[in-house]
């Protein structure tokens, strides 16, 4: 299986991202720079974290235009997964990838610290291999990652069990001082209709090895590989 980190101008999380596909779990994975218009031979889409185009304008606006989305777009539609991370995550909102925005965190402050999220949802390419009731440890590290989205698509993400990750405590209790931005209904990460489209604001590239604290994001990694794993196992 082969991934694609894909790069921005001022992406700085690409080289973590690459390396925990490559040297972590041990797969295929290369750059693809933004101006490139092709996914041709790729199976799985990272979009890491960073400063696209300098987060002039609004964090991910400028981004959404570069030429690789359009393949991005053409690759979610046929199924193919998409993990979106921090500024990832914020990209794939303003392509309409995923529904709502990332907007200034309530502190108006910029965050950097760890946090613990709930997994919602187990039914997803992201989540499946977690362990049930586990308490993920990520790092964050934003500006602008208050999840915002009118009451409609906040319910409608809570009718399809799209809500992936919320922010909690260490025991998993929904509460306003584990929410580190702001977000609206404490969450962290959703995913599209069809699943196989997820963004966070949290970094598991951050936390996929002991030397870092925690490999609490190994566990999405996993998830994502063994699912597409299967996924090109009936293709064949």
């Amino acid at each position: 299986m082969n991934f694609a980190v894909l790069q921005f101008p001022a992406s700085n999380c690409d080289q973590d991202a690459l390396h925990v596909v490559q040297n972590v779990l041990g797969l295929s994975g290369r750059f693809v720079w933004h101006k490139e218009n092709s996914l041709a031979g790729i199976d799985a889409v990272i979009i890491p974290g960073g400063f696209s185009y300098g987060d002039y304008l609004r964090t991910g606006a400028i981004a959404r235009f570069s030429p690789i989305m359009q393949a991005v777009r053409e690759f979610a539609v046929k199924g193919g997964p998409v993990l979106g991370i921090c500024n990832g995550f914020q990209i794939l909102c303003e392509a309409g990838l995923l529904p709502g925005a990332l907007i200034r965190n309530r502190s108006l402050q910029f965050r950097c610290e760890h946090v613990f999220l709930k997994t919602v949802t187990r039914q997803s390419p992201f989540t499946h291999t977690i362990p049930a009731g586990k308490i993920l440890r990520l790092p964050i590290a934003h500006g602008e990652g208050c999840y915002f989205a009118d009451d409609p698509t906040l319910e409608q993400l809570e009718k399809d069990d799209r809500i992936l990750w919320q922010y909690a405590d260490d025991n998993g209790k929904l509460t306003e001082a584990a929410n580190p931005n702001g977000s609206l209904r404490n969450i962290a990460g959703i995913c599209n209709e069809a699943r196989n489209v997820a963004g966070l604001m949290p970094h598991p590239e951050r936390a996929s090895e002991l030397i870092l604290g925690s490999t609490d994001g190994r566990l999405i990694f996993e998830g994502l590989a063994g699912w597409l794993e299967g996924r090109l196992a009936k293709a064949a």
